[in-house]
């Protein structure tokens, strides 16, 4: 049986600002998943991001990506990797004409056809301007130049903040159509665990530049629940089991990390499933 290359793999690394360290974080992407990296503004992603990408340098730990270490030569890597973040980093002059000339001398691999292809389908101007896109259009912009060098890994910071509703879902669809073909690899950073519920394998949270929980989607969500139970009863409640529990007047709630234990030890209490977004509510709340 094959096993499951990872494309991304960080090992205790370490960044250290004085003000803000991100302190020994590990975790891999699977060829083939969508990975979700979840975390309140300020938690570490776009630092974390940064260093894999090579923007700046970590203080210790080890990055690979595709299996090689990445060490300051990392150019040819980049031809591999597309990255979207959550503000263009185009000049507001220039149109997608511009853009589409610019690209054709940065990646060997840069396919006209595909990104006309794709400003078309996003019914995205050619002759317009970018410094006059909606905050939409310009991510849709930012896709499409990620979509159109046939990278096969995308790396995005915060891609569907800030958009509508029916625009995010239009992403999401796109971002699904992709990690479908010939085993591409996203890395979807967000603090919307809504999107992320919906289109990820794996999800890993950071908080305070620390990781606090790393695996698959699916296998988090079934393990954790939320225990909901009244006031005088929670005291009976194992601190093994629980993240974090709030008491209030009316009754006690808690993320607990073991669903089936917990249901199985207080029949008597109510047992919910828990969504990405109470989990990391609770995980951050639980442990600062």
């Amino acid at each position: 049986m094959e096993t499951t290359k990872n494309v991304i793999e960080l090992k205790n690394v370490t960044k250290d600002y004085g003000d803000f360290k991100l302190d020994n974080v590990s975790f891999v992407v699977p060829e083939g998943s969508v990975c979700g990296f979840i975390g309140q503004n300020g938690a570490g992603k776009t630092t974390t991001i940064n260093l894999i990408l090579d923007v700046i340098k970590r203080d210790s730990g080890e990055i690979k990506l595709f299996g090689e270490a990445v060490d300051g030569d990392s150019a040819k890597l980049r031809e591999d990797i597309g990255v979207v973040y959550d503000e263009m980093g185009f000049h507001e002059f220039m149109t997608a004409r511009d853009i589409n000339i610019m690209m054709k001398h940065i990646y060997r691999n840069w396919d006209e056809q595909v990104f006309f292809d794709y400003l078309k389908r996003f019914s995205l101007p050619t002759k317009k301007r970018c410094g006059s896109f909606s905050r939409g259009m310009r991510m849709k912009l930012q896709i499409a130049v990620a979509l159109s060098h046939h990278a096969r890994l995308l790396i995005m910071d915060e891609p569907t903040s800030g958009l509508d509703p029916v625009v995010r879902n239009e992403m999401l669809d796109i971002f699904r159509e992709y990690v479908v073909e010939d085993d591409h690899t996203i890395l979807l950073s967000s603090h919307i665990t809504g999107d992320l519920e919906k289109l990820a394998d794996e999800v890993v949270f950071i908080n305070g530049g620390r990781i606090v929980l790393a695996g698959n989607k699916d296998e988090i969500l079934e393990k954790h629940g939320i225990l909901k139970c009244k006031k005088d009863d929670f005291a009976r409640v194992s601190e093994a089991l629980v993240v974090h529990g709030e008491v209030s007047s009316i009754g006690a709630e808690a993320l607990v990390n073991d669903r089936e234990a917990a249901a199985k030890l207080y029949p008597d209490m109510v047992m919910e499933p828990a969504t990405l977004e109470q989990i990391m509510i609770h995980y951050v709340s639980g442990k600062r």
